[in-house]
């Protein structure tokens, strides 16, 4: 049975206290028996306080952004071994928004999602399509390009990744896209990555991303290839990301 995923992508929002605030209305009401694994993902800069904050808690963390290289003169980026410093067990490669507003094309964000399974840490590869490219038809051409990315050293590059399938569209619109729209996109990547390597494909998480809220949560939860979400504005919300976690359970 694949595991299943609650994650927060908080983006470049947050301060000491609005975090505190809201790690310790989720922590103190997340269900003690939960089937859900949690995740969140603050700016870099208050990684040391989630930290803190989660460390005796069943709450996992990552990081939104990574360099792949391990040290040396990039002003402003952080490496993987950073990272583990501070305890992430997840990162964030391949966004949209990075993609998009940074101009990181396919064999950076290869080298990222590598960098950060060399360093023990476990990727969370966004893949999607924008508005255009659904329209022209080309959805299914552009998952094979950014998911063939990776897939330049050898057939288990999927053992130990995660992959978010976020539709570009449905990202921060309150757009999402229906049931059966997700199910045809998941159960695509599901074969994409069965073509690589079968037994990953029946072990690998696939989330879905995109104006997901505790209004349809449940209903995107119950599609066959869906193992949880990769949240946006609603993580910031306690009650809104713990409702979105109960969805799964």
């Amino acid at each position: 049975m694949r595991p299943s995923f609650v994650m927060g992508n908080w983006k470049m929002n947050g301060c000491i206290d609005s975090i505190k605030d809201l790690l310790h209305a989720v922590c103190d009401n997340l269900p003690k028996q939960s089937n859900v694994h949690c995740v969140v993902f603050p700016p870099a800069l208050y990684l040391p306080l989630v930290q803190s904050l989660l460390t005796q808690s069943p709450i996992k963390w990552g990081a939104q952004n990574v360099y792949p290289k391990d040290a040396g003169a990039f002003t402003g980026e952080y490496s993987g071994p950073m990272l583990t410093d501070f305890g992430c067990r997840y990162v964030l490669v391949g966004h949209s928004e990075r993609r998009r507003s940074f101009h990181e094309d396919e064999k950076f964000v290869a080298e990222k999602f590598h960098h950060v399974k060399d360093h023990g840490m476990i990727p969370v590869l966004c893949v999607g399509e924008t508005l255009e490219e659904r329209k022209k038809g080309l959805t299914e051409q552009v998952l094979i390009q950014q998911l063939s990315a990776v897939c330049q050293k050898g057939s288990d590059v999927f053992q130990g990744a995660i992959v978010a399938y976020e539709p570009v569209w449905a990202i921060g619109t309150g757009q999402t896209a229906t049931p059966e729209q997700v199910q045809v996109m998941h159960q695509f990547i599901r074969h994409f990555v069965s073509s690589v390597d079968a037994e990953d494909a029946k072990k690998i998480p696939i989330l879905y991303g995109g104006s997901v809220n505790e209004k349809n949560a449940r209903q995107l939860f119950e599609i066959p290839d869906v193992d949880g979400g990769l949240i946006g504005g609603a993580s910031l919300h306690a009650q809104q990301f713990l409702e979105i976690a109960t969805c799964i359970n």
